[in-house]
């Protein structure tokens, strides 16, 4: 029977098993929820130590079929040690250690209390140090992976769980089942996966941060890969946008927390290429995926059917001339939506 570290009996056995704990050691066991494309389980151990285990899963758990290799975890245990010397002190849980043959890794687990960063704001609270800090992070990452260029693109090159799980089925899915959209979509990915500079994360979201005392710890890292860095900018800000979206009474701070990442971002990016195409391409991004977390394979499950309806049609609007750069994307989502209504 395949391993399943959803089962507290499989998963000690595992861990005494390949020795990894003591024989007599049973570790308290949670399954933690919110994620699709992994089982992920704490570890609690009686001295104290805590880890946070991973499995990848072949067939996503999402309403639409989504499949991909499960090989991708061993990509975000590479990705955990590269990016703990890349990003800012703290920010990155360490790696404890890998299991290829089960599509499995452990790492250190984030000291409780702590919040998610994504529940935070859905609850209204937007602090102003948080945006700044999640801005560098995303920016260290990608200033700091352009001057290792040479080291990194080798070791990252292979774009394939970047294509299974963001072209496909947020821009390749999205295409297919929004006619005015195909054009739009094409262009970008054609461009954006000619688009090799950095490090980029592929899933920097505000679900995939923890806050604890204060300070930003990144989180899921199976996407990551040599590319086009404005996917993060946008797909980032797509989230920030879509919460102006649902939470009207915070629309306002959500816009100003859009443009202070996007400002934070530009202020302290560092070697990536800052130019009019980097700036464009944040821009279409955006609105790339803004559309695809309503018609996409993973639609954002906190906005309403007629909230989806209006975004839909907003977005759709904007891909007809793009704006040039992502404080004009804020601009124009933000007085599409108020002007459609709530």
């Amino acid at each position: 029977m395949p391993l399943d570290i959803e089962q507290p009996e499989q998963l000690i056995d595992y861990l005494r098993s390949t020795g990894r704990i003591a024989a007599n050691e049973t570790p308290q066991t949670q399954v933690l929820a919110g994620g699709v494309s992994n089982r992920t389980v704490l570890v609690e151990r009686a001295s104290g130590e805590a880890w946070v285990m991973k499995q990848a899963l072949a067939k996503l758990r999402t309403k639409i079929d989504w499949y991909s290799d499960p090989a991708r975890i061993h990509r975000e245990a590479l990705g955990l040690k590269y990016l703990e010397q890349l990003a800012p002190p703290g920010s990155i849980t360490p790696l404890i250690f890998e299991d290829q043959q089960n599509y499995i890794l452990a790492m250190r687990a984030v000291p409780r209390p702590h919040e998610n960063w994504k529940t935070m704001l859905l609850a209204g609270r937007v602090e102003t140090t948080h945006v700044e800090q999640f801005a560098t992070i995303l920016s260290r990452i990608h200033g700091a992976s352009e001057r290792r260029g040479d080291e990194l693109k080798s070791a990252f090159g292979d774009q394939a769980f970047f294509r299974s799980l963001r072209i496909e089925p947020f821009y390749q899915y999205t295409a297919g089942r929004i006619v005015e959209s195909k054009a739009f979509y094409a262009d970008l990915i054609e461009e954006s996966l000619a688009r090799r500079v950095s490090l980029v994360h592929g899933d920097f979201s505000p679900k995939n941060v923890l806050v604890r005392a204060g300070t930003l710890v990144l989180l899921d890292h199976e996407v990551i890969h040599w590319g086009d860095p404005a996917f993060d900018v946008g797909f980032a800000a797509a989230h920030l946008l879509s919460k102006a979206h649902h939470l009207p009474g915070h629309r306002a701070a959500f816009s100003d927390a859009a443009s202070t990442f996007w400002r934070t971002y530009g202020k302290s990016l560092g070697a990536v290429s800052w130019n009019d195409a980097h700036a464009k391409l944040a821009s279409r991004h955006a609105l790339g995926c803004l559309l695809a977390r309503v018609a996409g394979r993973s639609p954002l499950e906190y906005l309403s059917e007629q909230e989806r309806e209006r975004q839909h049609a907003v977005v759709v609007d904007l891909m007809r001339s793009p704006p040039a750069d992502l404080q004009a994307t804020v601009d124009e989502f933000i007085r599409g939506i108020s002007h459609a209504g709530d």
